[in-house]
């Protein structure tokens, strides 16, 4: 039997192991049934299905919700808790001495995508049932929520249901430690093995949702928690005499954005805010919205409609786990543009630098991060005001990664901003992820500061672009699906590594 002979085999009997379980979650038994009667497309989809386990990297989980090895469903994220609580016990053990992991603290959020709070009472029952303290919150939460729950609560770890800004069919598990900061690489390599090691199908390792609520193993995170991260994200606040009446258009593209976004605002002064109707409810399906990435203008649509109705000067949409928002800003000819997430940055950058300096609250050796792929400009700006950049790696992990070694270091007052090109914004220290609740409130009140006299931000772009000169910021995005995409990319980085590129365009590698 040659190779190709032995995979498919092995990907049948994976198949054949799923039609043999009686499945807890109704859709899955139904998309099996669905595909056997599918002749066609049967085998192609069985394939994708099952040719390989979820990867689980330093992002988590992340993949279509279905049936199969290569899906995100009930089993593989049970799968992943148990792994997961499994390494968290081992290396804390490591840490505190033999014997000594009792008290171990998980808290868990999760956004509105569908299946969403299902893989979160999962998790939640996996991690009761290994004797964890878990606090879930009782309905759907934002990214930084999570991480900011993480630190408040003192816990050794956390748990974020979502997948961003990914199509409706995804969903995602993203692991945070516990300095409320997304895992890197040793650690997601250590959770990758021991999940590794979990049967996929078992459930022993499951504590019914219902009595470990009762037993008081799963607590629900009360409101005393949300209103002191509200707290937190209005002491980033500059505050002064601003233009807090102008017209702001949001939308939570059905995220979780609603409550938290409009909240914060409204705590600052900023009541002048239409939501986007279509888009305000949380809803997993995102009907006006298919790919709900508010860096996309197909994402804006439906706010820069409202906004051209009402004649506002500021649009903002979050993603559905609100960690990044975009932006649309009136032009002086009526018109509305859309700002990259690079735009944005260095408009944050200038603006938290400009009213640092002039309230006297600019640290001494102030340090901004950026990653690698975001505007030179920032350099630029920052260099103005004698504020150290440094550039991590794609992710905003990294960002949180650095703040860590700042705190370590006793020089955490030293950081003011982080940002990345993909519209994610982080000012000060309440958590250690990007922010959109709080990077919404820094953006309508940098709008509002140059409102009062008479700018708007296109306009503040263009005199930085004037100061410092031109970035011209452009993205390409290309699709590699399924295992013959794997392996299109395997090819394209192999080859890369064995003949590394010299030069790009003239210009010389390094």
């Amino acid at each position: 039997m040659d190779m190709v002979s032995r995979m498919t085999q092995d990907i049948y009997n994976r198949w054949t192991e799923w039609e043999s379980r009686q499945l807890e979650d109704p859709d899955l038994t139904r998309e099996m049934q669905e595909i056997m009667a599918d002749p066609e497309h049967r085998d192609e989809r069985i394939h994708d299905c099952c040719y390989k386990d979820l990867e689980f990297g330093t992002g988590g989980l992340r993949e279509i919700m279905g049936v199969g090895t290569n899906r995100m469903n009930i089993c593989t994220v049970s799968r992943a808790s148990r792994g997961y609580a499994a390494y968290l016990k081992e290396s804390l053990e490591e840490c505190r001495g033999a014997g000594r992991t009792k008290g171990i603290r998980v808290a868990i959020a999760y956004d509105s995508r569908l299946k969403s709070r299902d893989f979160a009472c999962i998790s939640a029952e996996v991690f009761a049932a290994s004797g964890f303290q878990v606090y879930m919150f009782p309905e759907l939460a934002p990214t930084p929520m999570l991480s900011y729950a993480v630190r408040y609560l003192g816990c050794d770890g956390g748990v974020m249901i979502t997948a961003s800004h990914n199509p409706a069919q995804y969903n995602g598990y993203k692991v945070y430690g516990p300095d409320g900061g997304q895992i890197t690489g040793e650690t997601a390599k250590g959770i990758s093995a021991k999940i590794s090691q979990m049967d996929l199908f078992s459930d022993k390792n499951r504590l019914g949702f219902d009595a470990a609520v009762q037993a008081g193993k799963i607590a629900y995170i009360d409101n005393g928690l949300v209103d002191a991260y509200y707290q937190a994200v209005s002491g980033e606040a500059f505050g002064g005499r601003i233009d807090r009446d102008i017209k702001i258009v949001y939308s939570p593209l059905n995220g979780t954005g609603l409550k938290p976004v409009c909240g914060v605002l409204e705590r600052n002064g900023f009541t002048n805010i239409s939501v986007v109707e279509e888009q305000r409810e949380p809803d997993g399906h995102f009907p006006t919205c298919p790919v709900p990435n508010p860096e996309k203008a197909e994402a804006m649509a439906l706010a820069i409609r409202d906004a051209k109705r009402l004649g506002s000067q500021l649009v903002l949409a979050t993603d559905p786990d609100c960690d990044r928002v975009g932006i649309g800003v009136r032009t002086s000819e009526g018109d509305y543009r859309l700002l990259s997430g690079n735009e944005t940055g260095v408009l944050l950058l200038d603006y938290v630098a400009r009213r640092r300096r002039e309230s006297g609250t600019m640290p001494a050796g102030p340090i901004s991060v950026k990653t690698i792929v975001t505007s030179d400009l920032a350099g630029k700006v920052a260099q103005s005001y004698g504020i150290e950049m440094r550039d991590v790696l794609t992710g905003f992990k990294y960002i949180g990664e650095q703040i860590g070694l700042l705190e370590a270091a006793g020089e955490v007052d030293r950081y003011i901003l982080g940002f990345e090109e993909s519209s994610g914004y982080l000012a000060g220290l309440h958590v250690r992820d990007k922010d959109a609740v709080c990077g919404s409130m820094m953006i309508c009140e940098m709008a509002a500061f140059y409102a009062t006299q008479g700018k708007s931000l296109v306009d503040v772009l263009n005199e930085l672009y004037a100061k410092y000169g031109y970035y011209l910021c452009t993205q390409q995005s290309f699709a590699f699906e399924g295992e013959s995409g794997m392996n299109e990319m395997n090819e394209i980085m192999a080859k890369l590594q064995a003949s590394p590129l010299q030069e790009l365009d003239g210009e010389k590698v390094v």
